[in-house]
């Protein structure tokens, strides 16, 4: 079916002849108060997002992936991928940044990421969609934010799971604020994968072994390993237009009016997005843990303990907290890192200035009658399947 009209051949101008009423003014909310999520919601997000080489190419080089699964397409077929898989960084913030409009436009804050699981890859034409589940909602009183714990996945065109997470949220009461988007009422399936399988088309032979660094490789990883990462990257205004890219539509992240008319330690210029901030010392610290890997396999326990905005500078450090072999296969090995992101001070001045204490996770400082540190902005867990050393 076809469509058809003959347009006029000058365009009327019509706006003063109706009148302006005031009484029919529309205000649109996105996002959601803390009392309209009900545990057991499905939202279907809108517009999903469509995968291309050259936006996939730009974020890997953007966020200085060192890693050439991500930047050279002849790397990626020797090792048995059939196209240039996308960074599992981008696929993470557009998959989040796509129910942004549904879950979180109204949060005060992001609380965490838990159960991140990558379970195959994403190449160039493929589209991803978000749903969003809510499991669960936490009050604390009608004059205190709450908390709302959600999981989200990421499904491609073959309905495929390709990404699976959970995460909290903090959210205010909506009060006499104007509601939002109207809930959805037809049920929707949500198939969280509860035995999760990361299905990867990998083989490590074929290519020049050069093209990667020599002391990346899972030999070279130890329980208790510290890595200092040299590097730091100063962030400019680019965050405001990369977190449109993925897709973010939260103000708070681009809009300087509604930045500054907050109250707290939010208030002023606009807060880069966290998951790019993320990103960045992601790639900071690729060249010295991931170079090698062939997976990110997912992470967890993630928090952003310190807003960052533009002129911030941000530095990295990871620490081996296990390795496992695999009993299948003799070519890859499975590495844990704490992983730490510190603002405004070298990741070697940061060691230096608070020791261990970088790395006791900023939730438990107050039992442990320890300071919170201003200068830390991130902490996670992340586990990279990396290859052995080639023979």
């Amino acid at each position: 079916m076809s469509f058809s009209m003959r347009l006029t051949t000058e365009q009327p101008e019509v706006a003063g002849s109706v009148a302006v009423n005031l009484e029919w003014a529309r205000r649109p909310q996105y996002g959601r108060y803390l009392d309209e999520f009900v545990p057991g919601q499905v939202f279907v997000h809108p517009r999903g997002y469509t995968f291309e080489r050259g936006p996939m190419l730009d974020f890997a080089r953007v966020f200085m992936q060192c890693n050439p699964l991500y930047l050279n397409l002849e790397y990626a077929k020797a090792h048995g991928f059939p196209d240039l898989p996308a960074s599992p960084q981008m696929v993470f913030n557009v998959v989040l940044s796509l129910g942004v409009h549904n879950d979180s436009e109204k949060a005060i804050a992001n609380l965490g990421y838990y159960n991140v699981q990558f379970l195959r890859p994403v190449y160039p034409g493929d589209t991803l969609r978000g749903y969003t589940k809510v499991m669960d909602r936490k009050a604390r009183g009608e004059d205190k934010p709450g908390i709302v714990l959600i999981r989200t996945l990421g499904i491609n065109q073959h309905n495929q799971v390709v990404l699976q997470y959970e995460r909290k949220i903090m959210v205010g009461y909506r009060g006499d604020r104007l509601p939002t988007t109207p809930a959805p009422t037809t049920p929707v399936e949500f198939p969280w994968v509860e035995h999760p399988v990361a299905e990867l088309p990998i083989n490590t032979g074929g290519y020049p072994s050069q093209l990667t660094g020599p002391n990346t490789y899972f030999e070279d990883f130890s329980l208790g390993d510290l890595i200092i990462h040299a590097n730091g990257r100063t962030i400019t205004d680019e965050h405001m237009p990369w977190t449109y890219l993925v897709g973010n539509t939260h103000p708070l992240h681009f809009d300087r009016v509604y930045s500054t008319g907050l109250s707290g330690k939010m208030s002023g210029e606009p807060i880069v997005y966290g998951g790019l901030v993320f990103a960045w010392l992601e790639g900071l610290a690729s060249r010295d843990v991931s170079e090698n890997a062939l997976w990110e396999l997912g992470f967890t326990e993630g928090y952003h303990t310190q807003p960052a905005v533009s002129g911030d500078t941000v530095a990295a450090l990871s620490r081996v907290v296990a390795t496992e072999t695999l009993p299948n296969t003799d070519t890859a090995g499975i590495v844990a890192f704490q992983f730490i992101g510190v603002k405004n001070i070298s990741a070697a001045a940061a060691l230096e200035t608070y020791g261990a204490d970088l790395f006791i996770k900023e939730n438990d400082k107050q039992k442990l009658s320890k300071e919170k540190l201003s200068s830390k902005i991130f902490e996670i867990e992340r586990r990279l399947l990396i290859k052995r050393r080639p023979a």
